[in-house]
Formats: C-alpha cells, sequence, structure tokens
C-alpha cells in the first residue's frame, strides 16, 4: 500500500508541476474572443528574397514555386532562391523550370537545415544587394495568394521578425497527420496570436516565417546549427530583447508525415533539439525571466523544457512502481487502476485542448465533419506518443534525416478539397 500511496502522490505531484507550469496557457485560450487586433499602420513595399532549403523534393518544390509566382504582391519585388541540398534529384531543375535562382550544395559533414540556411545567405550576401526582408519556407508548403501582401503588412507595421498561421495540406490522411495538423493550428490560433494580441512575444515554428535584414546582420548571418535551429533562431532574438510578431491573415499549408517511424524520428530530433536550445540559452532564458518584458523569457523556457522531464520522470516512476508491485505480489491491481487514472486525466486535458481547437478552427481544417471529430479523440494519442520519445532523447544520439515529402498539390487543388482560406474566421 505504500508503493501505491506514493505513485499517487508522485502522479499528484507532476501533475500540479504541470499546471504550475502551464495553466497561463489555458488563460491565453479566450485571447482572441475577448481583444481584437491592432489597425495596421501606413503600409510600405519591401523588397523581399525567398529562401528555400530542400533535400530531394522534386515532387514537391515546382508547387512552392509556382505559389509564390502568383502572389498578389508585385512580382519585381520578389526573389525566390532554391538551395538544392545534397540532391540526388531533380530538384534543381523543377526549381529553375518554374523560376526560381537556384543554388546546389554538397556536403555530407554539416547536414542539417541550419547549414544550407548558412550557405544560402553566404551566397546571398556575395551576389545581392541586401534585402529589406527573407521569408524562410519549406519546400513542401504552398502559399495563398495573398500571404507576401499581408505578412508585409505587418512588417511594416515595425516587426522584425514575423510567423504566420499554419494549416496543413493533409489532415485527414491518417491520425498522425491530424496529430500534427491540430497541434500548430493551436499552435498559431491559441499561442502565437494571443501572445501577439498581449504584447509578448511569439515564436518561429520551422517554416513560414519572415525576417529583417537589420536581424540577419544582428545575427552575424546564419549561425544556429542545433536540432531544431528554427527554436534556436527564437530563443536567440527573445533573449536579446526582440519581440517576434504574428501575422494570422497570412496562411501557408504544410504537408505532415503519415508514417509513424517517421514522425517518431522527426520528434525525436525536435525533442533532443529543444535540450540542446536550453543547453545553450537556459541560463540567459531564465535571468531574462527577472528582467522588464521577462514573461516572454518564461514562455518560451516553458515551451523548451519541463514538459521533457516531468514526462520522463512519469514515465520511469510508474513503470517502477508498477514493476516493483507486480514482482512483490501486493497491490499490483491497484497501482495499476492510479496509473490509470493519471493517464485518464491526461487523456481528458488533450482531449479538451483539441476539442476547443478543432470547434474554434472548424472551417480551416481540411476534411470531412466526420474525421474532424473522429481525430480529436486520436488527439491525445498522438500526444501520449511524446512520452517515450521525450524519454529516448534524453539519451540517444540524434541526427537530422530527411523526410520524404509526396504530396504533390497545387494551391488549385487545395481549394477542390476544401482548404480555401476565410479570412473572417482566421485569428
Amino acid at each position: 500500500m505504500e508503493l501505491i500511496e506514493t505513485i499517487r502522490l508522485i502522479n499528484y505531484g507532476i501533475a500540479v508541476l504541470f499546471f504550475l507550469c502551464y495553466f497561463y496557457q489555458f488563460v491565453y485560450i479566450p485571447v482572441p474572443f475577448l481583444k481584437r487586433d491592432k489597425p495596421h499602420r501606413a503600409e510600405k513595399l519591401h523588397r523581399y528574397a525567398v529562401l528555400i532549403c530542400g533535400r530531394n523534393e522534386e515532387k514537391v518544390i515546382g508547387y512552392l514555386v509556382d505559389s509564390i509566382r502568383a502572389q498578389d504582391y508585385p512580382a519585381d519585388l520578389v526573389t525566390i532562391f532554391v538551395l538544392a541540398d545534397n540532391c540526388t534529384d531533380a530538384t534543381a531543375k523543377v526549381a529553375a523550370d518554374h523560376g526560381a535562382v537556384v543554388y546546389e550544395r554538397f556536403n555530407q559533414t554539416q547536414v542539417g537545415k541550419g547549414y544550407a540556411m548558412e550557405f544560402l545567405l553566404e551566397k546571398l550576401r556575395a551576389d545581392y544587394e541586401p534585402f529589406d526582408g527573407y521569408f524562410v519556407f519549406d519546400a513542401d508548403n504552398l502559399l495563398e495568394p495573398d500571404y507576401i501582401t499581408q505578412m508585409n503588412r505587418t512588417f511594416s507595421d515595425g516587426y522584425e521578425i514575423i510567423t504566420s498561421y499554419r494549416n496543413s495540406k493533409n489532415y485527414g490522411d491518417n491520425w498522425i497527420s491530424a496529430g500534427y495538423g491540430l497541434w500548430f493550428l493551436r499552435e498559431a490560433a491559441f499561442l502565437n496570436h494571443p501572445r501577439c494580441l498581449l504584447g509578448t512575444s511569439c515564436a518561429v515554428s520551422g517554416t513560414g516565417f519572415l525576417f529583417s535584414h537589420a536581424v540577419l546582420e544582428e545575427c552575424g548571418g546564419w549561425p544556429f546549427h542545433l536540432l531544431t535551429e528554427d527554436i534556436e533562431f527564437t530563443i536567440h532574438n527573445i533573449t536579446r530583447g526582440r519581440k517576434i510578431g504574428y501575422c494570422g491573415a497570412a496562411v501557408y499549408y504544410d504537408e505532415q508525415p503519415t508514417k509513424f517511424r517517421q514522425s517518431w524520428h522527426q520528434r525525436m530530433r525536435w525533442a533532443r533539439g529543444y535540450l540542446q536550445v536550453f543547453g545553450k540559452y537556459g541560463t540567459q532564458l531564465i535571468r531574462g525571466i527577472f528582467r522588464r518584458g521577462g514573461f516572454a523569457c518564461f514562455d518560451m523556457c516553458m515551451n523548451i523544457m519541463p514538459a521533457i522531464i516531468l514526462t520522463s520522470i512519469s514515465l520511469v516512476v510508474n513503470i517502477a512502481v508498477l514493476a516493483l508491485t507486480f514482482w512483490s505480489g501486493a497491490g499490483f491491481l491497484p497501482a495499476v487502476l492510479s496509473t490509470l487514472q493519471a493517464v485518464l486525466n491526461t487523456y481528458l486535458l488533450f482531449l479538451m485542448v483539441g476539442g476547443i481547437t478543432t470547434i474554434a478552427q472548424w472551417n480551416q481544417i481540411n476534411t470531412s465533419a466526420g474525421r474532424k471529430i473522429l481525430y480529436m479523440f486520436t488527439f491525445p494519442i498522438f500526444m501520449f506518443t511524446y512520452v517515450p520519445i521525450s524519454f529516448v532523447a534524453l539519451f540517444k544520439k540524434v541526427e537530422w534525416k530527411h523526410i520524404d515529402h509526396t504530396v504533390s498539390v497545387s494551391m488549385k487543388d487545395m481549394r477542390k478539397r476544401g482548404g480555401v482560406k476565410d479570412t473572417t474566421r482566421i485569428p
């Protein structure tokens, strides 16, 4: 019975810690319904470079370039650059045929998007006059026709770094792609949007963002080479006092993995990358919490660290106690019931998060009503798979692995499938 009481206390303690760390994110939820966005300042046209780094992306790169060339923003102010990074297919040719300026890189030692970005920006520094701003996309993305126009309005407001609204090309494929898609919709609608409304900093997430030439100069190029270079870029700038903005009217679509093995490797990289970023910037983040505007540092600290540690501790403790009660032959069933109760409570919490996001973003989710409802209930299962991933990431050496992109669709195809932006409902 002492072991059973111990596991209950530990699970209760972990639940309390989770509440203390993440309660503020539930406070974010009503903010977009209670507070309106500020009107834009006078708009100024800017000259932009679009940066796309891709490896073996011949199936999708052309559709992205086409969606950029179809923007309603003045074409003479936008130049598309593609870096074919260690490609063994026709990525470079396809990108060039669709109108991009193409560079190629072959380096099997320095592998990863961070190194590719650094190489591409060095080429631009040598070959072109500085641009006002630099967009970053992945090869599998697609852009709504007014994406750059909307981002330019927010850029004209004075933000030097801006992230945007991330939707999915293949939300309805299965529970894995839906898990990703729902998480990114929540990130846009109930994390970044409230952050922006409350005057704190947003966070860049992988792709679909813009930064100014001034930021590039201050960073000294692109020295971000950790496994999650996007988070590293975010934290680097927030700890130096920069506030990252958000443009919910700028919508792009992203392809999500559908195979669990592929998803495991990707999220393992993310989990390990968070640890790397915290190891590099943790002291600066913690010190920043106690300075003016320190909430952004607290917010980012909570986003990259506690969940990994707490879930790993919970996994180890519950398995250990269950094993001890089983071997001792005493109280095994009550211990199992206690663990299942903790799992159920967590499931219901994630169901609530997924349900709120699904209902609020219903018209933006590109699948049938039945699948929207079904994937609300599978979302907690997707989140549960982070538990073993987070634990293994603490010990396993993780390297960058290429993710195959195969959803070859155009913006016209997206509209046929129902993926049409409704700007009256997108926060």
